[in-house]
């Protein structure tokens, strides 16, 4: 399965995904019709998270604060790891919309304005 999402800012969430987040890169691509693109093995690439960017550009307004991207992490070490990675990027916690997510996770927008949650799976 790939999810597919487009951006005008494909340089920035690169950068995002693959160095604050530490997904594995399975595939890109560039000029193929006017488009870039990367994809993200998530977490055995099976599934896939793909972004692109069109030459003319492509209108992307990010969805409500409640629609998200939920990584489920093993332990809050490797939630604090990540989001202090992301913290020196310049990507800080956001307050979650739902509050269930504030138990047990760390919510966090992309460059893009679309929220990810760093959710510790073992919970509290």
């Amino acid at each position: 399965m790939r999810i597919a999402r487009p951006t005008t800012q494909l340089d920035k969430v690169i950068e995002f995904y693959e160095v604050g987040l530490g997904l594995q890169k399975v595939g890109e691509f560039w000029g193929h019709n006017g488009y870039d693109g990367v994809m993200y093995g998530l977490p055995d690439n099976h599934v896939h998270l793909e972004f692109t960017s069109h030459v003319a550009g492509t209108p992307c307004p990010a969805p409500t604060k409640d629609n998200l991207l939920v990584y489920y992490l093993p332990d809050w070490n490797v939630i604090s790891k990540v989001t202090s990675r992301l913290a020196d990027m310049g990507y800080h916690e956001v307050e979650a919309e739902n509050p269930y997510w504030q138990d047990s996770g760390i919510t966090i927008e992309d460059p893009d304005g679309w929220r990810i949650v760093l959710f510790c799976s073992t919970g509290l």
